[in-house]
């Protein structure tokens, strides 16, 4: 009878070990994107300030469908995020860099105030418009889990590459530049 009580307690707390010996092997903050080859999901946001560049829409709002035939780099960001904080040189690099080129830059603020926002572009440097999710709906729509998160969509409307955490100069540079390049 205790063999058999301690078979079926075995029995059970090995596939529960295992199961948790696997977990322990995968980053937690890595969830598989599904966008990656589909269509970037639309949308039309009302811009933070206006910025600095000529990238702004006349009516101050920004709308995806409207950069169709052009490579555009969406940001989600937030001031109280440090790893934004740590990224943002390499964006306001790669907007200067790409302004002219074929390329648009998007910011997008994530779960943050509108104050706090401009406060930290003003601190930070604005290269390119950051737009205002209220509600978090545009997020929600790409999946966002944590930021900062990018998405680089080609000219034909297809997100070609999503990135958790910061996105280096390097990366940024051979996306962009292989996108540019295709047809």
């Amino acid at each position: 009878m205790n063999w058999t009580r301690s078979l079926i307690g075995i029995g059970v707390a090995v596939p529960i070990v295992l199961l948790l010996g696997y977990g322990l092997t995968k980053d937690p903050r890595f969830i598989a994107s599904p966008l990656p080859g589909k269509p970037a999901p639309d949308f039309a946001l009302p811009m933070l300030d206006t910025p600095v560049t000529d990238q702004a829409a006349a009516d101050d709002t920004i709308r995806l469908g409207d950069m169709r035939g052009q490579v555009v780099l969406v940001n989600f960001w937030a001031s109280w995020c440090i790893p934004c904080r740590e990224e943002h040189p390499v964006l306001l690099e790669g907007a200067r860099t790409y302004m002219g080129k074929g390329v648009r830059f998007i910011g997008i603020t994530y779960n943050d105030t509108p104050a706090d926002s401009r406060n930290w572009l003003q601190e930070l440097g604005q290269a390119f418009p950051s737009l205002v999710d209220k509600g978090a709906r545009v997020a929600i729509d790409y999946g966002v889990s944590g930021v900062p998160e990018t998405f680089i969509v080609n000219k034909h409307g297809i997100v070609a590459f999503k990135k958790f955490g910061p996105i280096t100069p390097a990366e940024l540079t051979q996306k962009l530049d292989s996108l540019l390049l295709a047809d």
